[in-house]
């Protein structure tokens, strides 16, 4: 079930989804480095994540589910957000080049359809970035924040889900070391967290962030139908129709897609009708 969208602006407004907002963003901005001239969509609460592709991306955009809500982004400046139904995107088929899936794999109750729609609407060499609660993480056992809701994932049941719904995983990466309280002294020595989890304790992180291309099944041609051949029949001839005293025998040509009399021909140079 979604966490309401004003309930998720108010988390990245306070000062612990603040360092998390950094800490991800940071992670996300290095698989992404270059997104020039491309189309970045956001799926789910992505809003956050998104401005540092504002200025750089052809065009950004964030569609967040019915079930959640919307909320106005950004602040300044049009409106880049909109309501959609997350199985029906509005969106026209291979129009999109970048799409940052945020707070909406572990919500979700229509995971297939809302995946299916991500693929229509990515590009052939288009990629999706997915960020979901690490099952194993501190932050998916405490529900005060977002990713304490919803079904958290394992890295495996993460790559898994993208699998079976045609992705396929290229790049992992982690967040979320430090723990998820308010202290001021923890939240201030964040960078510092990050550090020591990524090299020592990969496990344990918060969230797990894994990019997949899009799967492309090529079409199989369908085989003409073959026609039967053509085969001769030996039918024995009449007695007396052949060589006097002896039984002769025609070749007739005998095709098994339409029946047609046989015919015979005697020794007197005409055909006649077999039998």
């Amino acid at each position: 079930m979604y966490t309401d969208a004003i309930d998720l602006r108010e988390f990245y407004e306070s000062s612990l989804g603040q360092v998390a907002r950094r800490m991800i963003r940071r992670r996300v901005r290095e698989l992404w480095p270059d997104v020039r001239g491309q189309v970045v969509l956001g799926v789910g609460y992505a809003a956050p994540y998104l401005r540092p592709f504002r200025e750089e991306a052809e065009r950004t955009i964030a569609l967040m589910p019915a079930s959640q809500g919307v909320v106005y982004w950004p602040s300044e400046g049009p409106g880049l957000s909109a309501l959609a139904d997350e199985a029906e995107l509005p969106l026209p088929d291979m129009s999109v080049d970048r799409v940052l899936l945020v707070h909406g794999l572990e919500c979700t109750e229509q995971l297939r359809p809302m995946m299916r729609e991500i693929w229509r609407v990515m590009a052939g060499g288009g990629r999706l970035l997915v960020v979901a609660p690490n099952r194993r993480g501190i932050w998916a056992r405490i529900d005060r924040t977002p990713f304490g809701h919803g079904s958290p994932y394992s890295p495996s049941q993460l790559k898994h889900a993208l699998r079976e719904n045609m992705f396929v995983p290229e790049r992992t990466a982690r967040a979320l070391f430090i723990p998820p309280v308010k202290s001021r002294f923890l939240l201030g020595s964040a960078p510092a967290w990050e550090e020591i989890g990524e090299r020592w304790f990969k496990a344990f992180a918060g969230v797990y962030l894994v990019e997949a291309s899009k799967q492309i099944y090529a079409g199989v041609a369908r085989k003409a139908p073959v026609r039967p051949k053509k085969r001769r029949l030996i039918m024995p001839m009449p007695s007396g129709a052949g060589m006097p005293g002896a039984a002769g025998a025609a070749h007739v040509e005998h095709d098994d897609e339409v029946p047609t009399a046989a015919r015979v021909q005697g020794d007197d140079g005409y055909c006649r009708g077999a039998g």
